[in-house]
Protein backbone atom coordinates (compact mmCIF):
# COMPACT_ATOMS: atom_id res chain seq x y z
CA UNK A 1 0.00 0.00 0.00
CA UNK A 2 2.82 2.30 0.87
CA UNK A 3 4.52 1.43 -2.41
CA UNK A 4 1.42 2.44 -4.43
CA UNK A 5 1.17 5.72 -2.54
CA UNK A 6 4.79 6.57 -3.32
CA UNK A 7 4.23 5.84 -7.01
CA UNK A 8 1.17 8.11 -7.10
CA UNK A 9 3.08 10.96 -5.41
CA UNK A 10 5.96 10.55 -7.82
CA UNK A 11 3.64 10.62 -10.83
CA UNK A 12 1.96 13.80 -9.56
CA UNK A 13 5.35 15.50 -9.10
CA UNK A 14 6.41 14.53 -12.58
CA UNK A 15 3.17 15.87 -14.07
CA UNK A 16 3.54 19.17 -12.23
CA UNK A 17 7.13 19.46 -13.38
CA UNK A 18 6.21 18.68 -16.98
CA UNK A 19 3.34 21.19 -16.93
CA UNK A 20 5.69 23.86 -15.55
CA UNK A 21 8.28 23.21 -18.24
CA UNK A 22 5.59 23.35 -20.98
CA UNK A 23 4.15 26.60 -19.63
CA UNK A 24 7.56 28.27 -19.46
CA UNK A 25 8.41 27.10 -22.97
CA UNK A 26 5.13 28.37 -24.38
CA UNK A 27 5.50 31.73 -22.65
CA UNK A 28 9.08 32.21 -23.81
CA UNK A 29 8.28 31.38 -27.41
CA UNK A 30 8.14 34.64 -29.36
CA UNK A 31 5.10 35.39 -31.48
CA UNK A 32 5.76 36.30 -35.07
CA UNK A 33 5.34 40.05 -35.64
CA UNK A 34 3.00 41.04 -38.46
CA UNK A 35 3.81 44.46 -39.93
CA UNK A 36 1.22 46.68 -41.53
CA UNK A 37 1.98 48.48 -44.78
CA UNK A 38 1.03 51.70 -46.54
CA UNK A 39 1.23 52.85 -50.14
CA UNK A 40 2.43 56.19 -51.56
CA UNK A 41 -0.31 58.66 -52.45
CA UNK A 42 -0.71 61.81 -54.52
CA UNK A 43 -1.29 65.06 -52.63
CA UNK A 44 -0.41 68.76 -52.41
CA UNK A 45 2.27 69.66 -49.89
CA UNK A 46 2.47 73.16 -48.46
CA UNK A 47 5.21 74.41 -46.19
CA UNK A 48 4.05 77.44 -44.23
CA UNK A 49 4.71 79.59 -41.22
CA UNK A 50 2.16 81.17 -38.92
CA UNK A 51 2.08 84.81 -37.85
CA UNK A 52 -0.14 85.97 -34.99
CA UNK A 53 -1.67 89.43 -34.89
CA UNK A 54 -4.92 91.30 -35.45
CA UNK A 55 -7.01 92.88 -38.17
CA UNK A 56 -7.12 96.67 -37.96
CA UNK A 57 -8.25 99.53 -40.22
CA UNK A 58 -5.60 100.96 -42.49
CA UNK A 59 -6.73 104.51 -41.68
CA UNK A 60 -7.99 105.32 -38.19
CA UNK A 61 -8.13 108.86 -36.83
CA UNK A 62 -9.04 110.52 -33.56
CA UNK A 63 -11.32 113.56 -33.58
CA UNK A 64 -10.19 116.28 -31.15
CA UNK A 65 -12.06 119.43 -30.07
CA UNK A 66 -10.89 122.88 -31.18
CA UNK A 67 -11.84 124.39 -27.83
CA UNK A 68 -11.80 123.29 -24.21
CA UNK A 69 -15.10 122.91 -22.42
CA UNK A 70 -17.90 120.53 -21.47
CA UNK A 71 -19.57 118.04 -23.81
CA UNK A 72 -23.10 119.36 -24.11
CA UNK A 73 -24.59 116.94 -26.66
CA UNK A 74 -23.56 113.79 -28.54
CA UNK A 75 -25.36 113.17 -31.82
CA UNK A 76 -23.76 109.88 -32.92
CA UNK A 77 -23.02 106.45 -31.48
CA UNK A 78 -20.31 103.86 -32.06
CA UNK A 79 -20.89 101.62 -35.07
CA UNK A 80 -22.64 104.24 -37.18
CA UNK A 81 -21.40 105.12 -40.67
CA UNK A 82 -20.86 108.84 -41.16
CA UNK A 83 -19.60 111.19 -43.85
CA UNK A 84 -17.05 113.97 -43.78
CA UNK A 85 -18.59 117.05 -42.15
CA UNK A 86 -21.25 115.18 -40.14
CA UNK A 87 -21.61 116.61 -36.63
CA UNK A 88 -20.61 114.20 -33.86
CA UNK A 89 -20.93 116.31 -30.70
CA UNK A 90 -21.33 119.81 -29.33
CA UNK A 91 -19.01 121.38 -26.76
CA UNK A 92 -20.06 124.17 -24.41
CA UNK A 93 -17.19 126.53 -23.76
CA UNK A 94 -16.14 127.28 -20.18
CA UNK A 95 -14.34 130.60 -20.71
CA UNK A 96 -11.05 131.42 -19.06
CA UNK A 97 -11.72 134.14 -16.50
CA UNK A 98 -8.63 136.15 -17.39
CA UNK A 99 -9.43 136.11 -21.11
CA UNK A 100 -13.08 136.88 -20.38
CA UNK A 101 -12.17 139.85 -18.20
CA UNK A 102 -9.77 141.22 -20.83
CA UNK A 103 -12.40 140.84 -23.55
CA UNK A 104 -15.03 142.67 -21.48
CA UNK A 105 -12.55 145.45 -20.71
CA UNK A 106 -11.63 145.75 -24.39
CA UNK A 107 -15.31 146.10 -25.33
CA UNK A 108 -15.89 148.82 -22.73
CA UNK A 109 -12.85 150.76 -23.94
CA UNK A 110 -14.06 150.42 -27.53
CA UNK A 111 -17.52 151.75 -26.59
CA UNK A 112 -16.03 154.76 -24.77
CA UNK A 113 -13.83 155.53 -27.75
CA UNK A 114 -16.78 155.09 -30.09
CA UNK A 115 -19.00 157.49 -28.12
CA UNK A 116 -16.26 160.09 -28.14
CA UNK A 117 -15.52 159.83 -31.87
CA UNK A 118 -19.25 159.81 -32.69
CA UNK A 119 -19.78 163.08 -30.78
CA UNK A 120 -16.80 164.61 -32.54
CA UNK A 121 -17.99 163.29 -35.90
CA UNK A 122 -21.48 164.78 -35.50
CA UNK A 123 -19.96 168.15 -34.52
CA UNK A 124 -17.53 168.18 -37.42
CA UNK A 125 -20.23 167.04 -39.83
CA UNK A 126 -22.28 170.19 -39.10
CA UNK A 127 -19.23 172.40 -39.56
CA UNK A 128 -18.41 170.70 -42.85
CA UNK A 129 -21.97 171.27 -44.13
CA UNK A 130 -21.68 174.96 -43.24
CA UNK A 131 -18.32 175.21 -44.99
CA UNK A 132 -16.44 176.08 -41.80
CA UNK A 133 -13.89 173.25 -42.23
CA UNK A 134 -12.45 171.72 -45.36
CA UNK A 135 -13.48 168.37 -46.74
CA UNK A 136 -10.04 166.89 -46.01
CA UNK A 137 -10.30 167.83 -42.33
CA UNK A 138 -13.75 166.26 -42.12
CA UNK A 139 -12.49 163.09 -43.82
CA UNK A 140 -9.96 162.51 -41.01
CA UNK A 141 -12.75 162.67 -38.43
CA UNK A 142 -14.95 160.40 -40.52
CA UNK A 143 -12.24 157.71 -40.76
CA UNK A 144 -11.63 157.86 -37.01
CA UNK A 145 -15.38 157.39 -36.41
CA UNK A 146 -15.54 154.33 -38.72
CA UNK A 147 -12.46 152.80 -37.04
CA UNK A 148 -14.04 153.27 -33.63
CA UNK A 149 -17.22 151.56 -34.80
CA UNK A 150 -15.24 148.69 -36.28
CA UNK A 151 -13.33 148.25 -33.03
CA UNK A 152 -16.61 147.97 -31.09
CA UNK A 153 -17.84 145.25 -33.47
CA UNK A 154 -14.54 143.37 -33.22
CA UNK A 155 -14.44 143.57 -29.42
CA UNK A 156 -18.06 142.40 -29.19
CA UNK A 157 -17.40 139.46 -31.53
CA UNK A 158 -14.29 138.49 -29.58
CA UNK A 159 -16.24 138.52 -26.30
CA UNK A 160 -18.96 136.36 -27.85
CA UNK A 161 -16.40 133.86 -29.11
CA UNK A 162 -14.80 133.57 -25.70
CA UNK A 163 -18.18 133.11 -24.01
CA UNK A 164 -19.96 130.80 -26.45
CA UNK A 165 -17.77 130.21 -29.48
CA UNK A 166 -20.31 132.03 -31.63
CA UNK A 167 -19.30 134.20 -34.56
CA UNK A 168 -22.07 136.71 -35.18
CA UNK A 169 -21.04 137.41 -38.74
CA UNK A 170 -21.10 133.78 -39.87
CA UNK A 171 -23.85 132.72 -37.50
CA UNK A 172 -22.17 129.31 -37.05
CA UNK A 173 -20.68 127.68 -33.96
CA UNK A 174 -17.73 126.43 -35.98
CA UNK A 175 -15.45 125.63 -33.06
CA UNK A 176 -18.03 124.16 -30.68
CA UNK A 177 -19.56 121.67 -33.11
CA UNK A 178 -17.24 118.66 -33.51
CA UNK A 179 -17.44 117.30 -37.06
CA UNK A 180 -15.97 114.25 -38.76
CA UNK A 181 -13.00 114.89 -41.02
CA UNK A 182 -13.32 111.65 -43.07
CA UNK A 183 -15.91 109.16 -44.31
CA UNK A 184 -16.06 105.97 -42.27
CA UNK A 185 -17.49 104.21 -39.24
CA UNK A 186 -17.37 105.46 -35.67
CA UNK A 187 -15.35 102.88 -33.74
CA UNK A 188 -15.61 104.50 -30.33
CA UNK A 189 -16.87 107.59 -28.55
CA UNK A 190 -14.94 107.59 -25.26
CA UNK A 191 -16.61 110.70 -23.79
CA UNK A 192 -20.10 111.22 -22.39
CA UNK A 193 -22.37 114.21 -22.00
CA UNK A 194 -20.94 116.32 -19.19
CA UNK A 195 -17.35 115.21 -19.70
CA UNK A 196 -14.64 117.86 -19.65
CA UNK A 197 -12.57 118.04 -22.84
CA UNK A 198 -9.31 119.80 -23.67
CA UNK A 199 -8.30 121.17 -27.04
CA UNK A 200 -5.09 119.96 -28.70
CA UNK A 201 -2.14 122.26 -28.03
CA UNK A 202 1.65 122.24 -27.77
CA UNK A 203 1.55 120.70 -24.30
CA UNK A 204 -1.42 118.34 -24.54
CA UNK A 205 -2.65 116.00 -27.33
CA UNK A 206 -6.21 116.91 -26.46
CA UNK A 207 -9.24 114.82 -25.50
CA UNK A 208 -10.46 112.30 -28.05
CA UNK A 209 -14.12 112.85 -28.91
CA UNK A 210 -14.39 109.92 -31.34
CA UNK A 211 -12.32 107.37 -33.25
CA UNK A 212 -13.26 106.94 -36.91
CA UNK A 213 -11.99 104.47 -39.51
CA UNK A 214 -12.79 103.07 -42.93
CA UNK A 215 -13.66 99.44 -42.06
CA UNK A 216 -13.84 98.55 -45.73
CA UNK A 217 -10.06 98.95 -45.99
CA UNK A 218 -8.48 96.60 -43.46
CA UNK A 219 -4.96 95.29 -42.94
CA UNK A 220 -3.49 92.42 -40.96
CA UNK A 221 -0.79 93.50 -38.52
CA UNK A 222 1.21 90.71 -36.96
CA UNK A 223 4.65 89.48 -35.96
CA UNK A 224 6.98 86.82 -37.36
CA UNK A 225 9.85 85.12 -35.54
CA UNK A 226 13.41 85.91 -36.65
CA UNK A 227 13.91 82.28 -37.74
CA UNK A 228 11.15 82.66 -40.36
CA UNK A 229 11.45 86.30 -41.46
CA UNK A 230 14.24 85.51 -43.92
CA UNK A 231 11.94 83.13 -45.81
CA UNK A 232 9.17 85.64 -46.54
CA UNK A 233 9.00 88.60 -48.92
CA UNK A 234 6.52 91.24 -50.04
CA UNK A 235 3.83 89.96 -52.39
CA UNK A 236 3.36 86.58 -50.70
CA UNK A 237 -0.20 85.36 -50.24
CA UNK A 238 -1.59 84.94 -46.73
CA UNK A 239 -4.60 83.02 -45.52
CA UNK A 240 -6.18 84.64 -42.46
CA UNK A 241 -8.13 82.72 -39.85
CA UNK A 242 -10.06 85.07 -37.57
CA UNK A 243 -10.80 83.48 -34.22
CA UNK A 244 -14.18 85.20 -33.82
CA UNK A 245 -15.41 84.18 -37.29
CA UNK A 246 -15.93 80.45 -37.72
CA UNK A 247 -15.82 78.51 -40.98
CA UNK A 248 -14.46 81.40 -43.01
CA UNK A 249 -11.03 82.47 -44.20
CA UNK A 250 -9.79 85.75 -45.60
CA UNK A 251 -7.10 86.25 -48.21
CA UNK A 252 -4.37 88.87 -47.84
CA UNK A 253 -1.22 90.00 -49.59
CA UNK A 254 1.98 90.72 -47.67
CA UNK A 255 3.03 94.35 -48.18
CA UNK A 256 5.44 95.27 -45.39
CA UNK A 257 8.17 93.58 -43.36
CA UNK A 258 9.81 95.61 -40.59
CA UNK A 259 13.55 96.20 -41.15
CA UNK A 260 14.16 96.06 -37.40
CA UNK A 261 13.09 93.43 -34.91
CA UNK A 262 11.85 93.85 -31.36
CA UNK A 263 12.86 91.57 -28.49
CA UNK A 264 9.78 90.01 -26.90
CA UNK A 265 9.82 87.19 -24.35
CA UNK A 266 13.37 86.26 -25.23
CA UNK A 267 12.79 86.11 -29.01
CA UNK A 268 13.22 88.72 -31.72
CA UNK A 269 9.96 89.47 -33.54
CA UNK A 270 9.51 91.38 -36.82
CA UNK A 271 6.30 93.27 -37.58
CA UNK A 272 4.51 92.53 -40.84
CA UNK A 273 1.50 94.12 -42.54
CA UNK A 274 -0.75 92.66 -45.22
CA UNK A 275 -3.68 94.01 -47.26
CA UNK A 276 -6.87 92.09 -46.45
CA UNK A 277 -9.10 91.37 -49.44
CA UNK A 278 -12.74 91.55 -48.34
CA UNK A 279 -15.68 90.37 -50.38
CA UNK A 280 -18.64 92.77 -50.71
CA UNK A 281 -20.63 90.82 -48.10
CA UNK A 282 -17.75 90.33 -45.66
CA UNK A 283 -17.27 92.46 -42.56
CA UNK A 284 -14.52 92.31 -39.95
CA UNK A 285 -14.69 94.31 -36.74
CA UNK A 286 -11.57 96.31 -35.95
CA UNK A 287 -9.23 94.61 -33.52
CA UNK A 288 -10.18 90.97 -34.16
CA UNK A 289 -7.26 88.65 -33.38
CA UNK A 290 -6.16 86.50 -36.29
CA UNK A 291 -3.57 83.96 -37.40
CA UNK A 292 -1.98 84.27 -40.83
CA UNK A 293 -0.69 81.24 -42.69
CA UNK A 294 2.16 82.36 -44.95
CA UNK A 295 2.95 79.88 -47.73
CA UNK A 296 6.74 79.47 -48.00
CA UNK A 297 6.81 76.61 -50.51
CA UNK A 298 4.20 74.58 -52.33
CA UNK A 299 4.14 71.55 -54.65
CA UNK A 300 0.88 70.36 -56.21
CA UNK A 301 -0.19 66.80 -56.96
CA UNK A 302 3.05 65.00 -56.15
CA UNK A 303 3.71 61.49 -54.86
CA UNK A 304 4.22 61.46 -51.11
CA UNK A 305 4.31 59.23 -48.06
CA UNK A 306 3.87 59.87 -44.37
CA UNK A 307 7.08 61.20 -42.89
CA UNK A 308 6.80 58.68 -40.04
CA UNK A 309 7.58 55.88 -42.54
CA UNK A 310 11.09 57.18 -43.12
CA UNK A 311 14.11 55.52 -41.55
CA UNK A 312 17.62 56.90 -41.52
CA UNK A 313 21.07 55.47 -41.79
CA UNK A 314 23.77 58.11 -41.60
CA UNK A 315 22.84 60.84 -44.07
CA UNK A 316 20.66 58.52 -46.16
CA UNK A 317 16.90 58.09 -45.91
CA UNK A 318 15.28 54.76 -46.71
CA UNK A 319 12.08 52.80 -46.35
CA UNK A 320 11.41 49.07 -46.20
CA UNK A 321 9.41 47.83 -49.18
CA UNK A 322 7.53 44.52 -49.12
CA UNK A 323 8.84 42.09 -51.77
CA UNK A 324 6.70 39.14 -50.65
CA UNK A 325 4.26 38.66 -47.77
CA UNK A 326 5.96 40.03 -44.64
CA UNK A 327 9.34 40.08 -46.35
CA UNK A 328 10.91 43.52 -46.69
CA UNK A 329 13.97 45.06 -48.26
CA UNK A 330 15.67 48.41 -47.70
CA UNK A 331 15.27 50.95 -50.47
CA UNK A 332 17.04 54.29 -50.58
CA UNK A 333 14.79 57.18 -51.62
CA UNK A 334 15.18 60.84 -52.52
CA UNK A 335 12.82 63.19 -50.73
CA UNK A 336 11.59 66.71 -51.41
CA UNK A 337 9.30 69.16 -49.61
CA UNK A 338 7.81 68.25 -46.24
CA UNK A 339 5.04 69.86 -44.23
CA UNK A 340 5.88 67.94 -41.06
CA UNK A 341 3.32 65.20 -41.74
CA UNK A 342 3.71 64.23 -45.39
CA UNK A 343 6.92 64.30 -47.44
CA UNK A 344 7.41 64.45 -51.19
CA UNK A 345 9.07 61.44 -52.87
CA UNK A 346 11.25 62.43 -55.81
CA UNK A 347 12.66 58.99 -56.64
CA UNK A 348 13.02 55.46 -55.27
CA UNK A 349 9.37 54.41 -54.99
CA UNK A 350 6.45 53.49 -57.20
CA UNK A 351 2.76 54.08 -56.57
CA UNK A 352 2.01 50.40 -55.89
CA UNK A 353 4.90 49.76 -53.50
CA UNK A 354 3.91 48.61 -50.04
CA UNK A 355 5.94 50.31 -47.33
CA UNK A 356 6.52 48.78 -43.92
CA UNK A 357 5.14 50.76 -41.02
CA UNK A 358 7.84 50.78 -38.30
CA UNK A 359 6.77 49.78 -34.83
CA UNK A 360 7.60 52.53 -32.40
CA UNK A 361 9.48 51.48 -29.28
CA UNK A 362 7.42 51.68 -26.13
Amino acid sequence: MKKILKIIILVVILLVFAATIFYLYTKSKQKKTVYSTEKPFVTTIIKKTVATGSVIPRKEIEIKPQVSGIVEEIYMEAGKNIHKGDIIAKVRIIPDLVNLNNAEARLERAKISYDDTRTNFERQEKLAKNGVISESEFQVVQVAFKNAKQEVDAADANLQLIREGVNKKSGKMTNTLIASTIDGMILDIPVKVGSSVIEANNFNPGTTIASIADVGDMIFQGKVDETEVGKIKSGMELSLIVGAIENDTFQATLKYIAPKGILENGAVQFEIKADVMLKPDQFIRAGYSANADIVLQRVDQVMAIKESLLQFEGDSAFVEVETSPQVFEKRLIKTGLSDGINIQIISGLKKNDKIKVPILAK
